[in-house]
């Protein structure tokens, strides 16, 4: 006696066949790894909020008022934000309820294109060491950056280089207070004014330092 013949299997219909190898294509698109930036690339980038946890807020609190089937939103912590800027704009002081970040213009630190400080840099450099002595800060972040002119490349490699050079000083200021730097350059990343205008380019070439505050 014959064994039955086992049924034939199905031929994949051609529509099929494509959504599938599209299905797979797209799942390799979204699984493979980022491009390395140039710089060793940001931990925490210039205007992260705030990492304090939100208050708890109890939305059973008898004196809590809700309309019948309203509910809260989640809670989140807003940052109360101090800015002190000189009348040129040269040196800038933003303090929020954990930091303290300063920002210096790169012309009143260095030439043009240059990475060199100038001579009038280093007592700057120390009035932040300073206020960094105070708060009792030992981790600082030193961020350089640059306008959108010339090459992306070489403002990357030039901003980090700036920032390089503010730390050489705050080192060299704060060489017994046990610090902790977390050095950057972010070329043109990151902007705070219009590069469209010589004044907005002026600004966003600079180096901040930033580092929490203990008071």
């Amino acid at each position: 006696m014959r064994a039955p013949t086992p049924p034939a299997r199905p031929t994949p219909h051609p529509l099929t066949t494509t959504l599938a190898a599209a299905l797979l294509l797209a799942g390799l698109h979204f699984t493979l790894a980022p491009v390395a930036r140039a710089d060793d690339g940001p931990s925490v980038p210039p205007g992260t909020g705030s990492t304090s946890p939100p208050p708890r807020v109890d939305s059973a609190a008898p004196g809590l008022k809700l309309r019948d089937g309203a509910t809260l939103a989640p809670a989140k912590v807003l940052d109360i934000i101090s800015i002190v800027e000189t009348e040129g704009g040269e040196e800038r002081r933003e303090d929020t309820n954990e930091n303290v970040k300063f920002a210096l213009q790169a012309e009143v630190l260095f030439g043009k294109d240059s990475a060199k400080l100038s001579p009038a840099a280093t007592s700057r450099i120390a009035a932040i060491a300073d206020e960094i002595k105070q708060q009792g800060s030992t981790k600082v972040r030193v961020f350089g950056f640059t306008d959108n002119l010339g090459s992306s490349a070489h403002g990357d490699v030039l901003s980090k280089q700036r920032a390089e050079a503010v730390h050489g000083v705050l080192d060299e200021e704060l060489a017994s207070a046990g610090i902790t730097y977390e050095i950057r350059g972010y070329g043109e990343d990151y902007p705070i004014a219009d590069n469209a205008t010589e004044e907005g380019r002026k600004k966003n070439r600079r180096v901040e330092v930033s580092f929490p505050r203990n008071d």
